[in-house]
């Protein structure tokens, strides 16, 4: 299963830095002057995120990076980058433990075992309804399981700890910097379509019951499928639900 790291795409450049508070403020801070898509990654990160505001806790010898690009159009087209950007990590990880103890859980987490290896976080920036940066955080519990997180609906888990083959921060870059590099060239030439498919393929508890909880509501049905605009869909005993945010349990 071991193999050597991805060739690194043209045409995209990489920052790496010993230390920052997170490398999602620190595409904040740098994404004016990057003339190219760019990956921004830190060996420490000291005030890391996930989404909503929550605490993203990432001991040494984790992964932790953001990549950042001007992906043209609105914020809905830029939203999908979420399933590239699983499907990416995803197939990293399946080149250091099997593929079948994998899955992506929507709207976007990798997990491990059932537990959450990966955490995926967009945040994007423009005026007039246009997108014109867009980070997409990406990290991974490649060493060690954060010693702070208990109550986790889904406990967090590590890539060395479910057994999975070595692989160190610049390894796991290289490979989701042209495994990116893949998904962009398919979703410029092909359109979403494509990517849903395969992040379908991947999907925990698909044609299962699961349970999606918004900030004012709670709904629980068999997860259908995803739609063409990243919705979650579910057919529950009042009928078929289209839901663009939620939190996802099972």
């Amino acid at each position: 299963m071991n193999s050597d790291p991805l060739p690194w795409p043209e045409g995209t450049g990489r920052i790496i830095l010993d230390e920052v508070d997170s490398t999602m403020a620190e595409a904040a801070r740098r994404m004016g002057a990057l003339d190219r898509p760019t990956w921004i990654m830190a060996r420490r990160q000291t005030a890391a995120r996930g989404r909503r505001g929550r605490v993203w806790t990432n001991p040494d010898g984790n992964f932790a990076a953001t990549f950042v690009i001007r992906p043209g159009g609105n914020a809905a087209s830029a939203a999908l980058r979420s399933f590239m950007a699983a499907n990416a990590v995803y197939e990293a990880l399946a080149l250091r433990i099997d593929r079948d103890r994998l899955a992506v859980k929507w709207p976007n987490d990798v997990l491990l075992n059932g537990g959450k290896v990966a955490g995926i976080l967009l945040e994007s920036s423009g005026r007039a309804g246009a997108v014109e940066w867009l980070s997409i955080g990406i990290g991974v519990n490649l060493e060690a399981v954060p010693g702070e997180v208990s109550d986790a609906a889904f406990p967090p888990v590590s890539l060395a700890g479910e057994g999975g083959e070595p692989v160190d921060q610049d390894e796991m870059l290289s490979m989701l910097a042209s495994n990116m590099a893949t998904e962009e060239r398919i979703f410029s030439e092909l359109g979403f379509g494509p990517i849903r498919e395969s992040w379908l393929r991947k999907a925990a508890r698909l044609g299962e019951v699961i349970t999606a909880r918004t900030a004012l509501d709670e709904f629980t049905g068999t997860f259908e499928t995803v739609d063409e605009a990243g919705q979650l869909v579910l057919q529950t005993s009042k009928g078929r639900m289209t839901i663009p945010a939620a939190d996802v349990y099972f």
